[in-house]
């Protein structure tokens, strides 16, 4: 799938890889997940979308927002560490900010518009064809190849793009810094069965996912989910973005 995706860059280096329409399992289908990344069910992907492959970076926030909250910006390289400590709402900002930037802009031919991921197109985009409990296997010895968690990371954050892609391109999908994703927390998989976000009146709680940089191995599964109030600020939490095709919209 890589070798034939349209992609796209941005100024800040970022690549946008096409995630194409298809099916997919959603949830543990194992029976070794947590509860609530039951029950397991399909979900058709039916609208393309392109993905960064890498979280945003504290430089391309900095770029937009003209400040820099993240708690990891030691070293020379701080600028390709993911954008961290921001909460929900300034996300929210971000992309207002970075639509606004783009207004009238043409990829590929196409207008389109910035947006965060549902958890759905999160998974799988993750999961990218896989069947195992990450793309990579079953073997959380493995992890150490593929993604930053409490056993490698040398208790800070890292570069993005700096361990093993999975098989469409998208590098840091299981650790590194959990991602805010659209929908609303809910505790089963009842009411999210679709590619759009869940999300009801009065939610409070936003799904983060992948894990991060200081959790054990088990939180970086790829149907691993856990969720965080929207003014939740930790240096365990970034985003990464997704441009659809089209009008600006809900997803």
């Amino acid at each position: 799938m890589v070798m034939d995706q349209p992609v796209f860059s941005d100024q800040w280096g970022g690549t946008y890889r096409l995630i194409e329409p298809g099916q997919f399992i959603m949830g543990d289908e194992r029976g070794d997940g947590a509860r609530n990344e039951q029950p397991a069910h399909d979900v058709e992907i039916v609208r393309p979308f392109f993905l960064g492959e890498r979280p945003v970076t504290q430089a391309q926030w900095f770029d937009v927002m003209g400040a820099n909250p993240s708690k990891h910006q030691e070293g020379w390289s701080a600028g390709l560490r993911p954008v961290e400590s921001i909460t929900f709402d300034e996300v929210k900002g971000f992309l207002e900010l970075l639509n606004l930037r783009d207004s009238g802009e043409v990829r590929l031919g196409l207008p389109g518009h910035w947006r965060l991921p549902s958890e759905a197109e999160w998974e799988y985009a993750a999961k990218a064809g896989t069947r195992s409990r990450w793309w990579f296997g079953d073997r959380d010895r493995d992890l150490d190849d593929n993604g930053w968690h409490a056993g490698n990371s040398g208790g800070s954050t890292r570069e993005v793009g700096s361990k093993s892609s999975n098989p469409w391109g998208l590098f840091d999908m299981n650790g590194l810094v959990y991602e805010w994703c659209e929908d609303h927390y809910a505790r089963r998989y009842d009411e999210s069965r679709t590619q759009a976000a869940y999300t009801t009146p009065g939610g409070t709680r936003r799904v983060i996912r992948g894990g991060a940089w200081f959790t054990e191995s088990d939180a970086t599964r790829s149907s691993a989910r856990s969720s965080a109030a929207n003014e939740k600020r930790s240096d365990g939490i970034g985003l990464r973005l997704v441009w659809e095709p089209g009008a600006s919209g809900p997803n």
